[in-house]
């Protein structure tokens, strides 16, 4: 990591990361510390006496680990979170704005290569209204 990039995240780096099963892919998602936190505040408001949120918490919680970097940067994915996720040998860090996703490179590029077309329909439903949003 080059130390420029270091300095910038040196408060994030600290605190550490929780590292978690994805909810829809095979995938892991790194969660800042300070995000995981927003995550867990927001868990904690479900009543934990519905048994569908009982439930959610439950498989959302399911393999979290806390993770902190090494001295060299680098962080220790669990062997049963790569097992998860179908981790073999390559891995691509994916942003997904607050968190970081971490996949399988073969995996990966499968889940890209099956999503492009559809890929503008998606993009057109997502954001094509927001213009009429804002005005509404």
């Amino acid at each position: 990591m080059a130390s420029a990039f270091k300095k910038q995240l040196s408060s994030v780096l600290q605190e550490g990361f929780v590292i978690k099963r994805s909810v829809f892919q095979s995938c892991l998602e790194l969660y800042p510390m300070q995000e995981w936190n927003l995550m867990m505040a927001k868990i904690n408001k479900l009543n934990r006496f519905v048994k569908k949120n009982n439930d959610f918490i439950r498989r959302f919680t399911a393999g979290v680990k806390v993770v902190d970097v090494d001295a060299s940067g680098r962080i220790l994915v669990p062997k049963d979170l790569c097992q998860f996720a179908g981790i073999e040998k390559q891995v691509v860090l994916s942003s997904a704005v607050n968190i970081i996703e971490i996949w399988d490179k073969d995996k990966y590029e499968k889940v890209i290569d099956d999503a492009v077309v559809d890929f503008a329909d998606l993009a057109e439903e997502v954001m094509g209204n927001t213009e009429a949003d804002e005005l509404s």
